[in-house]
């Protein structure tokens, strides 16, 4: 019976343990590291790092009014963009809001620098970001420009 029982307990421990985000792991620093990877892939056009930090079912809604629906046409659409407006990407995330353990709103300052460092847009963007496949991945980006 009692070893019944070390079994028991030894196996929902295991199970819980396995299924748990890693507790050593901070979620807010974590999804910071995860928009300032966004930034950087944009920046530097990588599409390997959209492909690891967005959900493959990512949505975005930009600035022009563009929807981009999917992996496909997100990256196609932010490659497309960023040889249009080229410059340092700098997000600066200002609010972090979590919906479960598992999903969170981040609200960020969005600016693109020129070559000589002047900013030539300011925006606002919010991030609507997921715990998935033992990572936080991106599932959805609004972007835009604040009214004069």
């Amino acid at each position: 019976m009692l070893r019944t029982f070390f079994l028991a307990v030894t196996i929902a421990y295991i199970t819980t343990d396995a299924c748990a985000q890693d507790s050593s792991e901070n979620p807010i620093q974590a999804i910071h590291s995860l928009i300032d990877q966004y930034a950087q892939a944009r920046e530097q056009q990588d599409t390997v790092l959209l492909k690891q930090i967005l959900t493959d079912e990512i949505d975005q809604l930009v600035s022009s009014g563009e929807w981009r629906r999917g992996i496909g046409k997100a990256k196609e659409g932010m490659m497309r963009s960023s040889r249009r407006n080229p410059g340092e990407r700098t997000l600066t995330v200002e609010q972090i809001r979590f919906i479960t353990e598992e999903s969170a709103i981040a609200d960020a300052r969005y600016e693109i620098r020129n070559a000589d460092g002047e900013v030539v847009r300011k925006m606002w963007s919010t991030f609507v970001v997921v715990y998935q496949e033992d990572t936080w991945k991106i599932s959805a980006i609004r972007n835009m420009l604040p009214a004069k």
